[in-house]
């Protein structure tokens, strides 16, 4: 069995979760899903970043200790997993022992392999990006300036211990014309190539002018900085420094997916630290884009942040996790609006997906006492059908397995449609007067591509899926993509179904 490791970024602890988090989550739990049902062994670990000054502000101007905040802000998002049916194995705070733990094991290897030294730091930083910024990359509005997200920077000068990013341009670059798929989509790639070509500064690793962070081993005069706190979490949940650990052997390196505001400091920063201290780089990552709501930048201040809890509440989950990924090309920017969603859920849920099964279950439930014998006498329209729904499924493990969730969606929708389409042709209520064998034959060959779209779609809409297997009576407790071509042989027994993903009527 092969092994699969895939990564949430770990989410700040200074603001309740958002659209954004839910985004990210969903689309590791459905590779996760859909990993497990390729018959390999998952580990999904997500988890929250709790340490630098802007957890610090945070917990000041809400008049609390630092701890207080971070584990109440903590539990919203070990709850969000919850509320989305994420089947993380791990949750990790980089306020655990465990992790402060790996994170001085990183830097004592660092240290001991010349990759870090002492000096001063001047420059311009951002508290929300938690970021060091090149003026030149900077906008200049009135007399302040701007990091490239929007957020205010500001000048410091401080002592501080620095990594050697200079270094490592050459072998990044190397790298990344080694590993040609290492960031997704392409265009990131190219940004990040870009970038490193551009030249490298040594990066500065601490701070002194806040306290609430990992400190530097040996100097509590410093607190480590939190890129290279919050990203040593990935090898932290694995038991490093325990290289020896069967997590570790068996899951690093692993998959991150990240939104594109971290994309550099998850594919150069990261792998420069651990190509640093002789680690493996991770495999792959993949960076996904923003989106807006109803046409607008979602901000605190214009009062549009979308609350991923009442959404779920009022449209459903599986509804909620369908529309994420079929609204919008995975790793490019969205928009996400109420309209669209009811439209999705109306026309492609309920009109297609959920006709298709009501039509053929309800019929076979109330025509043919809920039970189907198997004929194997197939003509051509069957074995075109059957064909076609098995050339479907190679494309879209193909680009699930490429991440590409948007595009295996849609191959799912066009066996869906083939499918209505057979039903139209075939007519099965007519041939229950005319040809009772062939009606048993057509219904047959539609459950066999119901139970076969459900697999499909499990990853995606797991509950929906797992209670349409439950209508087929077809046990899904050890299923895996190995059922997907086995044909139902005996008599088929169908349970009385109910719509699957009724219409949004409000």
């Amino acid at each position: 069995m092969k092994n699969y490791y895939i990564t949430t970024p770990i989410y700040y602890c200074n603001d309740l979760p958002h659209l954004g988090h839910a985004y990210t989550n969903i689309a590791c739990d459905i590779l996760a899903r859909y990993h497990r049902l390729d018959n390999k062994n998952v580990y999904f670990l997500t988890g929250t970043d709790e340490h630098g000054q802007k957890v610090e502000q945070s917990a000041k101007s809400k008049n609390t200790s630092t701890k207080e905040l971070t584990d109440r802000m903590s539990k919203n998002f070990l709850d969000l997993t919850k509320i989305l049916n994420c089947t993380n194995n791990d949750f990790i705070r980089t306020t655990e022992e465990r992790h402060k733990i790996s994170v001085h094991k990183l830097w004592n290897i660092l240290l001991k392999n010349d990759q870090i030294y002492l000096d001063k730091y001047k420059g311009w930083y951002s508290i929300r990006d938690e970021a060091f910024f090149d003026e030149k990359e900077l906008k200049k509005i009135n007399s302040e300036y701007y990091a490239p997200t929007g957020a205010k920077v500001e000048w410091i000068e401080e002592e501080s211990y620095f990594f050697r990013l200079s270094n490592w341009t050459d072998k990044l670059i190397e790298f990344y014309n080694k590993n040609p798929d290492f960031v997704a989509p392409d265009t990131r790639f190219n940004e990040v190539k870009s970038f490193v070509k551009s030249g490298l500064k040594d990066l500065s690793i601490s701070r002194t002018t806040f306290n609430w962070g990992i400190p530097v081993p040996n100097n509590n005069n410093h607190v480590i900085y939190v890129w290279l706190d919050a990203l040593q979490n990935y090898l932290s949940a694995l038991e490093f420094p325990d290289t020896d650990s069967k997590l570790y052997k068996d899951f690093w390196p692993g998959t991150h997916i990240v939104g594109k505001d971290i994309l550099r400091f998850h594919s150069i920063y990261w792998p420069a630290f651990l190509m640093a201290a002789n680690l493996p780089p991770p495999l792959r990552i993949y960076a996904h884009g923003w989106f807006t709501n109803e046409g607008n930048k979602i901000s605190k201040s214009l009062g549009n942040v979308i609350d991923p809890f009442q959404i779920i509440n009022e449209f459903g989950l599986d509804e909620f996790r369908y529309f994420l990924f079929s609204q919008v090309p995975f790793g490019d920017d969205g928009d996400f609006s109420i309209k669209a969603l009811v439209n999705r859920i109306n026309n492609d849920l309920s009109n297609d997906y959920g006709n298709l099964v009501q039509r053929v279950c309800s019929f076979i439930y109330n025509n043919c006492n809920g039970e189907i014998e198997i004929i194997d006498n197939l003509i051509n329209e069957d074995e075109d059908l059957l064909e076609n729904s098995n050339n479907i499924f190679k494309f879209y493990k193909e680009c699930m397995d490429k991440d590409q969730i948007d595009k295996a969606i849609k191959f799912i929708f066009k066996l869906i449609s083939l499918a209505n389409i057979y039903v139209n042709n075939q007519e099965p209520w007519k041939l229950k007067k005319t040809n009772p064998n062939r009606m048993k034959n057509v219904l047959s060959i539609l459950i066999e591509i119901i139970k076969r779209i459900a697999i499909m779609t499990l990853p995606i809409m797991p509950n929906k899926s797992q209670k349409l297997l439950l209508y087929l009576n077809f046990d899904f407790q050890n299923i895996n993509f190995d059922n997907y071509k086995v044909i139902f042989k005996n008599q088929i027994k169908i349970e009385k179904p109910y719509p699957l993903f009724p219409k949004y009527e409000k």
